[in-house]
């Protein structure tokens, strides 16, 4: 989740007083506790104008860390909803009917939200989606008369489809009795990677400790087998992202997104109400006059705006999917 550096820090994040381009891909940055840091571009996440979708079908996801003010807001909500749960137990059954609603329940805010602190979780391995809870129990067991998700999860060892061939097998099937509803919303290339991987692959990535990429991968796993989760397992990864997203401290590296179109490299967090603009330099500022820079700026804030709008769009879509699968059941 986090662009650049993933040590974890206890202090707040501090701002950037200053943000150059250098020569040979090098952006250098100073923050407000007086540190000095030099990034590799080339080794940022880059995005065009071009690969927005403003289609209410897709959500755009950037790689950003975490608003401090979003935390707080979190930690408040957290409190509050442990002091509901506390005098009303359904409350706490009736969120737990689906991941979806189960995390939406504290994390609040739109889809991108739940994209976000989901994969932290993973990739911060806070949430293991191999612990006991989430392992299927041995039993002789068969539904009569015999039920279609009986027939596809028989052999699964977990609750979610965890080997690649099992998940891409699910997808496979998804895919085409067009119930690919659960990844409404996530970023295109995590689903490419995901059916790109093989299970050697997916060992070597996390042999090698690249857990950005394994996380991206088993997002799509557990998305895939929500449906089949118990309560109990809905419980269980609910309270591990909210815990770790709670427990969210980012490191003192900002989060830096290349705007390829405008020459620009923005540092960008995710708050309440989605994607916010902290900084913005421009590669070749030495070279355009300051009304330059303020169209650049401009267009990148409704950029970003136009952004925030179309995750809403998902959303909200996501969300009455979710009430409408409920009046059904």
């Amino acid at each position: 989740m986090l662009a650049v550096g993933s040590v974890m820090a206890q202090q707040p994040l501090p701002s950037i007083t200053e943000m150059k381009w250098g020569y040979d891909y090098n952006l250098h940055v100073k923050l407000s506790n007086d540190t000095n840091y030099v990034m590799d571009v080339r080794a940022l996440y880059h995005t065009g104008s071009s690969v927005f979708d403003t289609t209410s079908q897709s959500a755009t996801y950037y790689p950003v860390s975490l608003d401090e003010d979003f935390i707080n807001h979190l930690k408040n909500n957290k409190l509050q909803a442990d002091s509901l749960i506390a005098k009303n137990d359904s409350t706490q059954k009736r969120s737990t009917e689906t991941l979806w609603s189960a995390l939406h329940k504290e994390i609040g805010s739109g889809y991108i939200h739940f994209v976000n602190c989901v994969v932290y979780s993973l990739e911060s391995r806070q949430l293991n989606l191999e612990d006991a809870i989430m392992k299927r129990p041995v039993t002789k067991w068969k539904p009569k008369p015999m039920t279609e998700s009986y027939k596809r999860t028989k052999k699964w060892v977990y609750y979610i489809p965890y080997t690649q061939s099992e998940a891409q097998k699910e997808y496979k099937k998804r895919l085409k009795e067009n119930d690919l509803r659960d990844l409404q919303g996530v970023p295109d290339r995590f689903i490419t990677l995901f059916n790109e991987t093989s299970q050697k692959q997916y060992d070597n990535l996390k042999a090698e400790g690249k857990w950005h990429l394994v996380a991206q991968v088993d997002l799509i796993k557990l998305l895939l087998g929500a449906k089949y989760l118990g309560r109990d397992q809905i419980s269980f990864i609910g309270s591990r992202v909210i815990a770790s997203v709670l427990r969210y401290n980012a490191s003192n590296l900002p989060t830096v997104i290349i705007f390829d179109d405008y020459n620009a490299a923005v540092a960008m967090t995710l708050d309440a109400s989605g994607y916010k603009i902290d900084y913005v330099v421009f590669k070749d500022a030495d070279n355009i006059i300051e009304t330059d820079k303020l169209i650049r700026i401009q267009k990148i804030e409704s950029l970003i705006k136009s952004i925030n709008e179309a995750n809403d769009k998902v959303f909200r879509k996501r969300l009455s999917t979710y009430y409408q699968s409920n009046k059904k059941a």
